[in-house]
């Protein structure tokens, strides 16, 4: 038996859009991350970049489970001593609702060249509009 090793030029993309209303945040942060890599793909090659698009309507109506609406706090540093930034959930799904589902796709995927070309794949947006109907995406619908 021989391993198959996908090539650049067999890959097949899609277009595929995810309807977050009433999802919740990681479970839903998982199948996009699974979509993105290529994992539900039988072509799957870990090196290589063989996922669909993603786009991801009505963010703002993600959910969180138990206290964390309250409770969870993103971090980030400038890079300067005392430079740490913290910003509530609440805060963040005010002004950023895309933020939110981004920064949970990209900590499951690769930390590496491959993670940030597999999360350029990633489109998001707040309200239920957007502008790749050109791609005819079909409805990909989370467990």
């Amino acid at each position: 038996m021989k391993t198959y090793s996908q090539k650049a030029s067999e890959v097949q993309r899609d277009w595929l859009v995810v309807d977050a209303t009433d999802r919740v945040l990681g479970r839903l942060a998982t199948q996009i991350a699974t979509l993105l890599r290529g994992k539900h793909k039988p072509t799957f090659t870990p090196s290589m970049d063989g996922g669909d698009f993603v786009i991801v309507v009505n963010c703002e109506k993600i959910r969180v489970t138990g206290r964390k609406e309250e409770q969870k706090i993103y971090y980030r540093h400038s890079g300067y001593p005392g430079g740490l930034k913290a910003t509530p959930y609440k805060m963040m799904r005010a002004k950023h609702p895309d933020r939110i589902l981004r920064l949970a796709v990209k900590n499951m995927l690769p930390k590496s060249r491959l993670g940030r070309q597999q999360l350029g794949k990633l489109r998001i947006y707040a309200g239920p509009t957007h502008p790749h109907a050109a791609q005819q995406p079909q409805v990909f619908v989370p467990r």
